[in-house]
């Protein structure tokens, strides 16, 4: 992704916002070789400005990616804020699955973008586990959730979930599954 270090103007930092989203809509949807035209277009701005922010598709799944899982990531500071701690850990899943389905569809274009960038694999890994960690925490201490099961224990599972029933005509039974997650966490 071309990143100068230096921030963007507002429109700028909007337009990229929507290119990002778009692209995430799109490669659930379409996979990674989706449309940048059509992105482009979703996101109302030109394929000129999609190509100056992202010269390359890799750039923009890259860009995405990261986008997406720096939203996914952050969700859990709102959800704690709005829900109980075992509800917004619950809540967080529901978005994680969708995150996986964003990702799912940059499936091919992702593992040469993660091999290639040293670091974005487990950048990402910690953003995750750290978010779980804060609402198993908040859970445990409120005394709705066990604390003695580690993040990556259930950052692995919701994951077997997102493998099992990850597709969109498959959301009843991931949400079912999540809810057996939960449900295992439970203070016995």
């Amino acid at each position: 992704m071309t990143n100068t270090g230096r921030s963007l103007r507002a429109d700028a930092q909007e337009n990229q916002d929507r290119i990002l989203e778009a692209a995430a809509r799109a490669f659930s949807r379409q996979g990674a070789d989706t449309s940048l035209k059509a992105i482009a277009k979703e996101a109302g701005v030109g394929i000129a400005t999609l190509y100056r922010r992202f010269p390359a598709r890799e750039d923009l799944v890259e860009a995405t990616y990261r986008s997406e899982t720096e939203r996914l990531a952050g969700s859990a500071a709102d959800l704690l804020a709005e829900l109980a701690p075992d509800a917004a850990l619950r809540a967080w899943a529901e978005r994680f699955v969708d995150y996986m389905l964003t990702k799912n569809g940059m499936a091919e274009a992702l593992p040469g973008i993660l091999a290639a960038r040293e670091g974005l694999r487990t950048h990402s890994r910690d953003l995750l586990r750290a978010a779980i960690e804060r609402m198993l925490t908040a859970a445990a201490e409120a005394g709705t959730l066990r604390a003695d099961v580690p993040a990556d224990d259930v950052m692995m599972a919701i994951g077997g979930v997102t493998l099992i029933a990850g597709h969109e005509d498959q959301r009843e039974l991931a949400s079912r599954l999540l809810d057996l997650v939960v449900a295992g966490l439970r203070p016995h």
